[in-house]
């Protein structure tokens, strides 16, 4: 099956797809330190645009590295410097970049204005993050836990907090590859229901097992990875106090920690706030991976880039 024109969400490629994204990140990361990046990785002559409505630190830098290390020249724009549904529709800027430019990755808030500038493009769209998905990152975290456990079959994996976009990137990325996810929430924090719906339909598939609850107990017994995200995201500094009261049961200590399985590691899509999500002792300590899975979005990337652009 050929690979799809667009990456706007984990589903838009099959299991195979996935897992075959995997294995050439992994060879891209084992490349790279045994070699110089010589521009030879096939975006040579290609021009990347990558659209930033919200601010970044590890997908600006690793988009932005992967483009050059794979020989091709970045492009990064801001929301300031577009007329991103002001001045032109967003379809009309995605069809104007796409005589410019030879793929666009774009960070923005609704999954809607990523959509409509990916049906105005004829060049691949890929999802940087949206509110509702953040599948470059459930890419980084899938290499990141088949590094430490090998495989997927069998293993578990526990997110506790707030069932955001990465939550809803997760359940898609876990069921597909048999990997089960258990997502701890408050009240009124789920992830997306339809996202829930076809994660579980796909988890019949193959074999992993979905579950949501509000006892964080319940989703980290037994887990080979306990995985946090900030209790506010971008856009929702308002709700900041309120969603702190919340949450403090859902912090990630080394109490919490101590429910998962022996060899557990800490995950940790960061910004992390130590004593909030996350201890300082948790983070800090001998089972976090958190760097390894910001260093992995670099690869994961690549693959990606390469694998849409071929």
């Amino acid at each position: 099956m050929p690979f799809p024109d667009d990456f706007l969400g984990v589903d838009d490629v099959t299991t195979p797809q996935l897992l075959e994204l995997l294995d050439a990140a992994d060879r891209l990361k084992a490349g790279r330190s045994s070699r110089p990046a010589d521009g030879s990785g096939g975006l040579r002559g290609r021009t990347i645009a990558l659209v930033f409505e919200k601010p970044s630190t590890r997908t600006r830098v690793s988009f932005q590295v992967a483009v050059t290390e794979l020989g091709g020249e970045p492009l990064p724009l801001s929301s300031a410097e577009l007329q991103l549904g002001r001045g032109e529709t967003i379809a009309d800027t995605g069809a104007v970049l796409s005589r410019y430019v030879h793929a666009v990755v774009v960070r923005t808030f609704g999954q809607d204005r990523l959509q409509e500038l990916a049906d105005g493009a004829t060049v691949p769209v890929v999802n940087a993050l949206t509110d509702l998905e953040h599948p470059c990152q459930a890419l980084a975290d899938l290499q990141t836990f088949r590094e430490v456990h090998g495989s997927f079959e069998g293993r578990s994996l526990a997110y506790v907090g707030d069932g955001n976009n990465v939550a809803n990137s997760l359940l898609l990325a876990g069921a597909k590859v048999g990997l089960s996810v258990r997502i701890g929430h408050p009240e009124g924090y789920a992830p997306d229901a339809a996202i829930t719906a076809r994660a579980r339909d796909l988890a019949a598939a193959s074999g992993a097992r979905i579950l949501l609850t509000t006892d964080p107990v319940e989703a980290v017994v037994g887990a080979d990875a306990v995985y946090a995200d900030v209790w506010a995201s971008m856009g929702q500094e308002a709700e900041a106090s309120q969603r702190a009261e919340q949450f403090v049961p859902y912090r990630v200590t080394s109490e919490l920690m101590g429910h998962a399985a022996d060899g557990a590691v800490f995950l940790h899509c960061l910004p992390a706030h130590r004593g909030e999500e996350v201890t300082a002792e948790v983070i800090d300590g001998p089972a976090s991976r958190v760097f390894d899975q910001a260093e992995n979005r670099l690869h994961a990337q690549k693959a990606l880039l390469a694998a849409l652009l071929s």
